[in-house]
């Protein structure tokens, strides 16, 4: 072990006469573990956050989706099967979609309707497998049965086999006025997608019978794709406009959601940020423990220099020290942040279950569960900035050490 090494180590550890300098050391890991934990806890649950809502959303929004002019597609087949030759689509599914208000009783809401085809719609979304009660195979044509999502069926007060009245925006002009369209319609189906968007908002129909809701004839909104990597939605779309007739156009899912996803990621970076002002105050707190050190062994360094050890051996002392502090803080921490963040989904619940309160409301947040996701390379990337900050700590205490007169430490020894 080079000596350096070997009194840095040993300077960690006070004599009994002055123990300020051992108290300042174990205060500097600890600042320096407590942050590290913190910004692997915080990412990880962002990560989780960020994934788990992408998924939820996927699974009701699609990868591309293709419309034509004012939102009518007439020739949609033709458009789906251009669109399934591209070597990254999947599946494609046609869709009617629009707003509309239900009432049940007293219970009025305003909704998002979807008109699909069951069989195809299963292969580009997972709402299928979010069923509660009932199935999507119920939505037959010209059975006018409809799916609602499980808050709004709660908010109507239904469940499978009652009646609701579903209004169209679109009204019939008649002498006497303009009249809402109306059609009594049977809930066959209750789904919990664990989106709140789409929970409290979503009703799904047959696909002809909201084109006849609608007075669409053949027509559609438009076509839903899902790819096998959902990350190349945005190419997708642009390699499918060059093939596409002119007047359509396609959206991937990260335009349609591009705020929240761009949020998410500001949000990330600052959270990075601000918990990292937790290591560099642990790290400017090293910085003091360091020259109170290198006041405090002035004699040791004088004796070292006088027995021929050089300037940069010195610093390499202190440098060590520094180093050694910071590299326990950040194991520490490392250790710490990655238990909790792979048991987070054990830990929050019984916070919340001491506490009495839960800290994600589905009524707020897209999703009511804390998830994670721990990612290598944040906690890579964590590691290597708390000893780099390290690192600069050492820098400053350590030169100063490396210029002191060993005459003038001596004089007064």
């Amino acid at each position: 072990m080079p000596y350096e090494l070997l009194v840095g180590l040993r300077y960690l550890r006070a004599r009994r006469r002055n123990r300020f300098i051992s108290i300042n050391s174990a205060v500097s890991m600890i600042g320096i573990a407590v942050g590290v934990w913190a910004l692997i806890v915080v990412l990880s649950v962002m990560n989780g956050f960020q994934k788990e809502v992408r998924e939820r959303i996927l699974g009701v929004v699609a990868h591309v989706q293709i419309s034509g002019p004012g939102n009518l597609l007439p020739d949609w087949q033709s458009i789906a099967k251009v669109a399934e030759k591209h070597p990254h689509v999947l599946a494609a599914a046609p869709f009617v979609q629009a707003q509309a208000m239900l009432i049940a009783g007293p219970a009025v809401r305003g909704a998002l309707v979807r008109g699909v085809i069951p069989a195809e719609e299963d292969k580009v979304a997972d709402l299928g497998a979010h069923m509660k009660l009932g199935s999507l195979d119920s939505l037959q044509p010209g059975d006018f049965n409809v799916v609602l999502g499980a808050d709004l069926a709660r908010a109507l007060g239904v469940l499978p086999g009652d009646q609701i009245a579903v209004i169209a925006p679109q009204g019939l002009v008649t002498p006497a006025g303009v009249i809402p369209r109306l059609k009594q319609f049977t809930v066959s189906g209750i789904f919990d997608a664990g989106f709140a968007e789409a929970d409290a908002g979503l009703a799904l129909m047959q696909l002809e019978d909201a084109q006849t809701l609608y007075q669409l004839g053949s027509d559609v909104t438009g076509v839903r794709l899902k790819l096998d990597d959902l990350f190349v939605a945005g190419t997708v779309a642009r390699d499918l406009l060059k093939d596409l007739p002119r007047d359509t156009y396609a959206s991937d899912w990260t335009r349609t959601h591009a705020n929240f996803f761009r949020a998410v990621a500001i949000e990330k970076n600052m959270m990075f940020i601000i918990l990292g002002l937790i290591v560099l105050v642990a790290a400017i707190n090293m910085i003091s423990t360091l020259v109170v050190a290198v006041k405090d062994k002035q004699g040791d360094i004088a004796i070292l220099r006088t027995l021929g050890a050089q300037p940069r051996s010195v610093m390499g002392i202190f440098v060590a020290q520094g180093m050694l502090m910071g590299l326990i803080g950040t194991v520490v921490g490392v250790i710490l942040g990655i238990i909790t963040a792979l048991n987070i989904d054990v830990i929050v619940p019984a916070i919340e279950t001491v506490l009495g309160f839960k800290f994600l409301d589905k009524g707020v947040y897209l999703i009511p569960e804390l998830p994670s996701d721990l990612q290598a390379s944040d906690v890579i990337s964590i590691s290597l900035m708390a000893l780099a900050l390290s690192f600069a700590a050492t820098l400053y205490p350590s030169w100063s050490a490396s210029r002191l007169n060993p005459a003038e430490a001596l004089r007064y020894e």
